[in-house]
């Protein structure tokens, strides 16, 4: 008696490469529905203009189709995907630097603008005008702190505390040893640390 073989959501990543190769379209529609936010929230930290995210998403998830016979599952779909996603923000950003009617603010992400490392914007009953303020300043020394970061350290930090990816994936991902990944992120944290630090004391020392 032949199994019933699982339906298509309950499928791992590999298996639905291999659908989606032997011709099987809505394994890949599958694929995009799984990883298409987090793909936009990556992208959405590089680039400001959200219509360009809209497109260099779908770009994305085009050239991956394309080359999804190339995929063999040694590393994480996702991991494969987000090198795509990251090269392709990156060679749109190149294209807009060098087209002078873009303008310069749709190149990266404003304070307001960027969650990477906000803080939440629901308010509590303790907050007044002045603790949001005080929380959007430290958000935004936090957001300068990262932006100051060598990109080795920016790319492991990030990997690590926003995409929450494991130590061996960023090492996988980065072509690195794990060792190596530690460093990085823990030279990322205390660099970040450094400079918030001394805001966070004097607000502490606040009456509000």
């Amino acid at each position: 008696m032949t199994l019933p073989s699982p339906p298509p959501s309950e499928l791992t990543d590999l298996q639905l490469v291999e659908r989606t190769v032997a011709g099987d379209q809505r394994a890949f529609e599958l694929l995009v529905l799984k990883y298409q936010r987090r793909i936009q929230r990556l992208i959405g930290r590089m680039v400001r203009d959200v219509d360009l995210v809209e497109d260099i998403a779908q770009e994305t998830f085009l050239k991956a189709y394309r080359a999804l016979h190339q995929f063999r599952g040694e590393a994480q779909f996702y991991t494969w995907l987000y090198r795509i996603a990251v090269n392709t923000a990156k060679k749109s950003l190149g294209d807009l630097r060098r087209d002078p009617v873009i303008s310069e603010g749709a190149l990266r992400p404003s304070d307001d603008e960027d969650e990477t490392y906000a803080t939440q914007n629901e308010p509590t009953t303790s907050e007044t005008p002045y603790t949001v303020l005080a929380a959007k300043e430290i958000a935004a020394a936090v957001n300068a702190a990262v932006d100051a970061l060598p990109e080795d350290l920016r790319q492991a930090v990030t990997l690590r505390e926003i995409e929450g990816m494991s130590y061996e994936e960023i090492a996988e991902l980065m072509n690195c040893p794990i060792g190596t990944v530690r460093s990085r992120i823990f030279r990322a944290r205390e660099a970040i640390s450094a400079r918030v630090r001394p805001m966070l004391e004097s607000q502490s020392g606040k009456r509000w």
